[in-house]
């Protein structure tokens, strides 16, 4: 089924154009959550993100410093106790074979938020029990969204997922609506990650980091 729009000439019809895009194309393709992220940072919902996060100290001190986390060596969080939520962070990322995002630093308050979600999204799986699957994504989305507030990148990749079921896959909006709103649940009942010095709690139990911050595994 192919969507079709005009050529675009607003920034709405822009919206609208990266949505289709991404709606047709496969899932995980960067290229498309790329534009749509450079797309959707207006910068009205960026000042709106921004005033929201500083009220809180940690996430306050992250925007004004635009500090990236420190170096993470995998294979040594992975001696730790098993608990831990370093030992779980490196076991999560051994299992998936994936590497650690290495960050470069930032210019902007924009550009900062953009990076540390990026370096900090596989710590956010761990920390919720977000398996890596389309619902497991879903689920980060939401939560994402409850956390950041009024984010138009989250909630368009968010909305896309759910267009792609209604045109393509309608049997998995039963899943998709569960892991949504578990994540928007889990999300606003928590303390905000964002800011949050991960590598001071590596040796932490990871039930107990997920008490002092409030979130509540399904």
């Amino acid at each position: 089924m192919l969507i079709t729009l005009e050529k675009p000439d607003t920034w709405q019809q822009s919206m609208l154009s990266s949505m289709v895009a991404i709606t047709q194309a496969k899932d995980g393709d960067f290229t498309e959550i790329d534009r749509l992220l450079e797309i959707s940072g207006d910068p009205q919902s960026l000042a709106l993100t921004i005033e929201y996060l500083s009220q809180f100290p940690h996430s306050q001190r992250a925007l004004a410093h635009h500090q990236p986390l420190a170096a993470i060596d995998l294979a040594a969080l992975h001696q730790l106790p098993v608990d831990t939520l370093g030992y779980h962070y490196a076991d999560y990322m051994f299992s998936h074979q994936l590497q650690h995002l290495v960050a470069k630093p930032a210019t902007s308050a924009a550009e900062f938020i953009d990076t540390h979600i990026r370096e900090t999204h596989d710590i956010w799986h761990v920390v919720t029990g977000s398996p890596i699957s389309m619902l497991g994504e879903i689920q980060v989305q939401a939560f994402c969204i409850a956390q950041l507030q009024l984010s138009r990148f989250w909630m368009a990749l968010l909305t896309k997922n759910l267009l792609k079921a209604s045109i393509y896959n309608i049997e998995a909006a039963d899943g998709y609506m569960t892991a949504l709103t578990t994540g928007w649940t889990m999300g606003k009942a928590a303390q905000p990650l964002f800011g949050i010095d991960w590598v001071s709690m590596w040796e932490v139990p990871l039930a107990q980091v997920r008490v002092s911050l409030g979130i509540v595994v399904a």
